[in-house]
This record gives structure tokens, sequence and C-alpha cells, in this order.
């Protein structure tokens, strides 16, 4: 497992926004010499060396997070947060807020295409309504939350967390909430609503421009406050966003390597990067979603995806996807054997003459 941390992991709730920030700040490092073994074992597989591409880079982050040279995906979790958003009366989506509760029983009956992704990847799935799906404030108006109720949303995430998972996967379902996404991109990042605003969920022409000018108003709105990422979460995020960001956390202090899924789950975590830069080693982000702006915010991020597939669903369904490639890695680190195992000539060694 990780080197410990000096902070002590909550049990329950972050009563406040200090110790939020101590958490933050408080990051276990992953066991490097874990990471040496796998490079050795590696070394003497019968193969050429980094012939397996990303393969190899991907089972040893396995090991080091999880503290092993034979690292296993027996325990995978998907929790998909769920929350409503108030902005979203503005007219940022073509579809009704009742839509995230239709879909959260959707999840909740198996017919949702993350169900059919979990289980295809031997996954395990659950569901996590934030705020009994009531929506925030519109954040183009006020703070899309009180520092209750966003505390309480990230310690919601952060118990979601098993401590024995293997891997962890957050999700997302929540009508209009790539406009919060988009808002924290902008105000962590810079830029305006324009160069963050995507069509979501099929917003037309007149949509899209209306979307971006509702962004703008929000960074304008909170610009005094837009130094501070925890309160730039708060005021911009949403209950979901707020989720992912303590779940995403509680996998770091429980030493559990995370895949990241699209636009609006790697926004979610940007506070955590602009608290602390290390905060996203134990991440790697499943795929580039087709939705604008999340391209340009991995590349701030330095994620370089493994899939691009051209996805906008959520509902962590690039990780979905992106789960058996991790089982490939470890597969051929596990199983493949030796060259002195497999009777197999190496490489001769160049002469010296």
């Amino acid at each position: 497992m990780p080197t410990d941390a000096s902070f002590s992991v909550p049990d329950i709730s972050f009563p406040s926004m200090k110790d939020l920030r101590t958490a933050c700040l408080s990051l276990p490092e992953p066991d490097r010499a874990w990471g040496d073994r796998i490079r050795q074992r590696d070394a003497l597989l019968t193969k050429p060396p980094g012939s397996l591409g990303r393969l190899e880079e991907l089972a040893l982050w396995l090991g080091e997070w999880q503290g092993t040279d034979s690292p296993v995906l027996d325990k995978v979790q998907i929790t998909i947060f769920a929350g409503n958003h108030g902005v979203v009366q503005r007219g940022v989506s073509p579809w009704p807020s009742d839509v995230t509760s239709q879909m959260v029983a959707n999840f909740e009956h198996g017919g949702a295409a993350i169900n059919q992704l979990a289980r295809n990847a031997g996954a395990d799935l659950s569901v996590v309504c934030l705020q009994n799906l009531q929506a925030t404030e519109d954040l183009s108006q006020t703070a899309a939350m009180t520092e209750e109720d966003f505390l309480s949303a990230v310690s919601t995430g952060y118990r979601a967390v098993p401590k024995d998972a293997d891997l962890f996967c957050p999700g997302e379902m929540g009508i209009g909430n790539t406009t919060p996404a988009a808002a924290l991109c902008a105000a962590l990042l810079g830029g305006t609503g324009k160069d963050w605003a995507g069509r979501g969920t099929g917003l037309d022409d007149k949509g899209l421009k209306l979307k971006a000018a509702v962004i703008d108003e929000a960074i304008m709105l909170h610009k005094a406050t837009l130094s501070d990422p925890l309160e730039v979460a708060r005021r911009l995020g949403g209950y979901e966003l707020a989720a992912i960001m303590g779940s995403v956390l509680a996998a770091r202090h429980h030493g559990i390597p995370v895949l990241l899924d699209g636009f609006v789950c790697t926004a979610a975590i940007l506070p955590l990067v602009k608290i602390a830069p290390e905060a996203l080693d134990h991440t790697r982000l499943s795929h580039c979603s087709a939705e604008a702006g999340h391209r340009n915010l991995a590349a701030s991020l330095m994620l370089e995806p493994l899939l691009d597939f051209g996805l906008r669903l959520g509902e962590a369904s690039g990780s979905g996807l992106a789960i058996p490639l991790l089982c490939g890695a470890i597969a051929c680190h596990n199983g493949m054997a030796t060259f002195a195992e497999a009777s197999v000539s190496q490489k001769s060694a160049p002469s010296t003459e």
C-alpha cells in the first residue's frame, strides 16, 4: 500500500472547508519499490523491451498503487453519482431535469449502457443520488451550493469508495451538468463560456450560444472567489461533481487507482489539482469525450486518454470500456513466461570490439 500520510482519514464527513483543504494537501504516495520489481520482471518477459507499449505502464501504475508486483482487478467498483442543477431552468439543456431520476431508475433496473459495460468488464455497479436529486441553486444567479451542502456531497462521495477496491471508476448522471463542468474549467483554467461550452445532450446553435452566455454570467458573478479552488467548486459546481471530487480524494487516501471518465468527471477533479498538482497521480483517463473542451482539459492536466471513441454519454461508459484494457495489461504482466522459463533466446548483447 502507499506510504501513510499525516492526515487522518475521516469516517463520516468533512466538518469544514479547512478540514477538506487539509485532506486535499495530505496525499499518500505509491510504493515505488513495487514498481522496481515490476520493471525487473518486465525485462525478463518473452518480448522485446517496451513492445507492449502502454500496457506495460498500466501494469506498473496498478502495481505501485495496489502495493504488489502482481496487480489484480478482482474487485472493480463503478459508482455513478447523480444530481440535478438549478441552472437547467436557464435553458442550457434540451432535456428536463426529470430525466435524471428516470435514468437512475434505468440504472437500477439494468437497462442503461453502463449496466452492459460493467457486466462485460466484470465490475460492480452502484448508484448514489445526491440530495435526493433536489437541484442545486442556479449558479448564474448565486452559489450553486451552501457550504454545508457542498461538504455533505464531498463527504458522501468520499464514503462511497470501498476500501478494499482494486480499482475505482466514478461516473455521473445529471441533466445540465456539462454547464457547471464548463464553468469550472473557465474559472480554474481561464477562457470564456464559448471556449468550454459544448452541445451536451444535443443543444442546437442557439442553445449553445445561450449556454456560453450563462457560463460567462456565472464567472462574472463569482469572480471575487475564483482564486480559491474549493470555493469555485462550491459556487460553480454541482452535487454529483462534488461527490466525484470526494471519491477521487478517498481513493487516493486508501491507495486505490482510479479510472476517470469523460468531461464532467474530469472537470470535477480540477479543484484537487489546483490545490495539489500531484493529486491525480493515482488516476488515468479512460477516454477522450466528444464533448467540446474535454480534449483541451485533458491536455491541461497532462492526462493521455486510453481510448478515443467519440463517446459523450457519461455514466462512466469510457471507464467501462477501458477496464478490459487494464485486465489485458495485468494478464500479460502476471501470466507471460520469462525467457528462461520458455527457453527462448534473448537478444545478443552488442559487441564491444
